[in-house]
């Protein structure tokens, strides 16, 4: 099973050998990790069709959405895992932080923004569309292995 590996890992200083370290926990419970970075291209149009080209190869999207730049998911793992949903893909989220948007944010957010209260710890859109895992991207692939399969190796 082919899992992509989505999240704002990429842009990480170590993000080849971050890379390297996801797709060795994947491999160790019995998946082959794609990592974003995987694909040698360079320009945005390139990149973006490399990418989406994977999640059409992979089974299943695993994304990190913890926090980045602010209170929010990265943008760009946010699109990957609605793609991945629309291409019919299992999509698993993690995060560290279980806690209800309304209880990170409060009901209102710094700029006045009332915040939804669905007792989702994400956004609705992510939330209903997704497996979300409370824990780290092992966590995910342990649940992931008790659902879908896989062994360790």
């Amino acid at each position: 099973m082919k899992i992509y590996l989505a999240g704002f890992d990429v842009f990480r200083e170590d993000a080849a050998a971050e890379g390297n370290r996801m797709k060795m926990l994947c491999k160790r419970y019995g998946f082959t990790g794609l990592f974003p970075l995987d694909n040698e291209c360079s320009g945005a149009e390139e990149i973006f069709s490399a990418n989406m080209a994977m999640i059409a190869s992979c089974d299943v999207v695993a994304a990190n959405m913890n926090s980045f730049r602010g209170a929010e998911p990265d943008s760009g793992t946010a699109f990957e895992v609605g793609a991945a949903y629309a291409m019919g893909k299992k999509v698993f989220c993690y995060r560290q932080d279980g806690r209800t948007l309304r209880e990170q944010l409060g009901e209102a957010d710094a700029q006045g923004y009332a915040v939804e209260d669905f007792g989702y710890p994400l956004n609705l859109m992510i939330a209903c569309s997704s497996r979300i895992v409370i824990g780290t991207l092992e966590d995910c692939l342990l649940l992931l292995r008790e659902e879908c399969g896989g062994k360790e190796e």
